[in-house]
């Protein structure tokens, strides 16, 4: 699981992508490798879901793919079979944190208050997804927060952009931001790949200015 943390730490930025085609997933993959991400969130809210994890596990094993949005255990139980090898919730479940646990494989809840960060410590939580990252205060709250904890730091996702990426990247408690600006589902759909590589490549360039 340490492994798994360091390479989402390395990569600093996780595409959060919705796939409706299963049949896209290796070339979407393929397109953010070529713009220099290699970690991908795939959200389980579509159907195509399962099997676009399952495509990326065994198609490009470069790519550290994970399921997001994993909202009970039966899709947890889903995500892990199709080779999902990390999870990621929008809020925080202790069954599902404890099962993610006791099977190996890393889980970022969702927390945005103490209280929250208090149970996953209990839980063995360091690293939280802040969601939605920009309602919830962006920048300014995770500071607040972060204040009383010295040991944790977050995924922002929701809200973040080109635009206020510098902003996270340059906060060391950041460990990675989440976004779909680089590739969103219409993006995706339109199988618009060129664009999405190109779109990478930007916010990769922005990674390198600030933390190398």
């Amino acid at each position: 699981m340490q492994e798994v943390m360091k390479k989402i730490r390395e990569c600093g930025i996780v595409p959060v992508i919705v796939i409706n085609d299963a049949s896209k997933a290796v070339p979407l993959s393929k397109a953010l490798l070529a713009g220099g991400i290699f970690v991908i969130e795939v959200t389980f809210r579509t159907a195509a879901a399962y099997e676009s994890i399952v495509n990326i596990s065994r198609e490009v094993p470069e790519m550290l793919v994970g399921a997001g949005t994993i909202l009970d255990m039966e899709q947890l139980d889903r995500a892990i079979e199709a080779g999902s090898q990390f999870i990621v919730s929008p809020g925080l479940d202790g069954a599902i944190v404890k099962a993610a646990h006791a099977k190996g494989i890393v889980i970022l809840p969702g927390a945005v208050t103490p209280t929250e960060i208090m149970q996953g410590l209990k839980l063995g939580i360091q690293t939280f997804k802040f969601f939605p990252a920009e309602s919830y205060g962006g920048l300014g709250a995770i500071k607040s927060l972060c204040a009383p904890f010295a040991s944790i730091d977050f995924v922002p996702t929701g809200g973040v952009s080109l635009k206020n990426l510098p902003d996270y990247l340059n906060n060391n408690r950041i460990a990675a931001v989440g976004g779909s600006w680089m590739a969103t589902a219409d993006m995706i759909d339109r199988g618009d790949f060129e664009d999405i590589t190109n779109q990478t490549q930007q916010a990769v360039s922005l990674l390198h200015s600030i933390r190398r």
